[in-house]
């Protein structure tokens, strides 16, 4: 068992370890950017992603947002339960997330997607909705890259197929990507 447990902790640091801070830094500027332009943030991901994408927006709305003088404008798509049962029977499940960003999403905006295939294809139909319609997209995906490296403005790979592993490191740089505004509120001037 020790050795599982070593194995899995390695396996892990790997995993961390690959993520290169060149590849990070813009991710940031992005986000300083919809802060600046007052920009809408949008986060979404199915099954343990979008606790992923609920627990950012949490973030980066309360915490990063707390020292700021004014608030990011942060929204996960993953929580509203009544809206995405809605939208998944009136129209199907693809269309929870590209339904919600009908409302909500304007050019300029910031989409946030998170998966480890890459290839969920209600995320798919966002960041393909998004693309079209000037609104900016991120994907945090695993190494089978999947649909979204495709159409994503910016990428994160995570070189591992393992989803465990993967969500934890696509958290990790979620809360980076907090964490540069609560502990460096001076970078939305």
């Amino acid at each position: 068992m020790k050795d599982w447990i070593a194995t899995y902790i390695s396996a892990q640091q790997r995993a961390l370890a690959s993520l290169d801070p060149a590849q990070l830094a813009p991710l940031i500027e992005t986000l300083q950017s919809a802060h600046r332009e007052d920009a809408q943030v949008f986060a979404i991901g199915n099954g343990g992603s979008a606790a992923n994408a609920s627990h950012f927006a949490v973030d980066l709305g309360k915490a990063a947002s707390d020292l700021l003088p004014r608030r990011f404008r942060v929204l996960s798509l993953t929580d509203n339960m009544p809206w995405i049962t809605a939208l998944g029977n009136d129209y199907s499940y693809e269309d929870i997330f590209v339904r919600q960003l009908m409302n909500y999403a304007r050019a300029g905006d910031v989409l946030i997607g998170i998966s480890v295939s890459g290839n969920s294809p209600n995320c798919v139909r966002a960041f393909d909705w998004a693309k079209a319609t000037g609104v900016k997209t991120i994907a945090l995906v695993g190494q089978k890259r999947g649909q979204m490296a495709e159409l994503a403005d910016q990428l994160v790979v995570i070189p591992d197929g393992h989803y465990g592993r993967v969500e934890d490191v696509q958290m990790n740089i979620l809360h980076l990507l907090c964490y540069a505004f609560v502990e460096n509120p001076d970078w939305v001037s």
